[in-house]
């Protein structure tokens, strides 16, 4: 008796070993986040991130994704997901791609200038974005509004510009430039200018209406 005990004690344990070990169990959204960020590697901006959005009654656990298929222009996603007892699944849902942007934390008029106090970073779904809105604060912070800005909402690139540098009417310092010297005079705008655009004065010494690059506040340069 205790000898057939033993042996019905090795076939047990034989029979355990045969078996295939559990596959590990991951979250699906895991997996599923794995392979959408392959898909949409090419699209997906560098402070972009994917969102998995599961739908109601799938499972929410699996060993690995068999099949899995999207669209990329919808995040729209169909996978076939085996367990880890290697049943297949198949769960659906949506990957949607954000991005942190900067956006107005209060309504700016046109002509403010931006200040950094002036935005706070939210994370928004990239299909909302137009394909001018900005998304590096560095690109806001010292701009002046055109049109206005609203709060909550992305800047639009064209919606602001450079700060003016020169208004029209104001007097203005004018370097003329010629080889390594450099000479001075007083003048006039006559059109406002950003920085780095070119804009008609006169010299207020000649009397003279030349054009000039506007370089800072207040100041053109003439190179001759």
């Amino acid at each position: 008796m205790r000898l057939v005990l033993m042996i019905l004690q090795g076939l047990a344990a034989a029979v355990m070993l045969a078996l295939p070990a559990a596959a590990a169990v991951e979250k699906v959204t895991d997996l599923v986040h794995e392979r959408a960020v392959a898909e949409l590697a090419e699209t997906l901006p560098d402070n972009g991130r994917i969102e998995i959005n599961l739908a109601e009654g799938v499972v929410t656990e699996g060993a690995f994704i068999q099949e899995f298929w999207m669209d990329p222009n919808s995040g729209q996603f169909i996978a076939n997901v085996v367990s880890e007892f290697g049943e297949v699944d198949r769960v659906w849902g949506l990957a949607v791609m954000t991005v942190e942007v900067p956006v107005p934390s209060r309504r700016l008029l046109p002509d403010e200038i931006v200040q950094a106090a002036d935005l706070h970073m939210v994370a928004l779904p990239l299909q909302r974005l137009g394909a001018f809105a900005i998304n590096d604060p560095a690109d806001l912070v010292g701009q002046q509004v055109r049109r206005m800005l609203v709060a909550g909402r992305p800047v639009p690139r064209q919606s602001v510009i450079a700060p003016l540098v020169i208004v029209r009417g104001e007097k203005i310092k004018i370097v003329l430039r010629h080889g390594g010297l450099a000479l001075s005079a007083t003048g006039r705008a006559m059109e406002d200018a950003h920085k780095g655009q070119i804009l008609r004065v006169v010299n207020l010494s000649s009397n003279k209406t030349i054009s000039a690059v506007a370089t800072g506040a207040g100041i053109v340069e003439v190179d001759q």
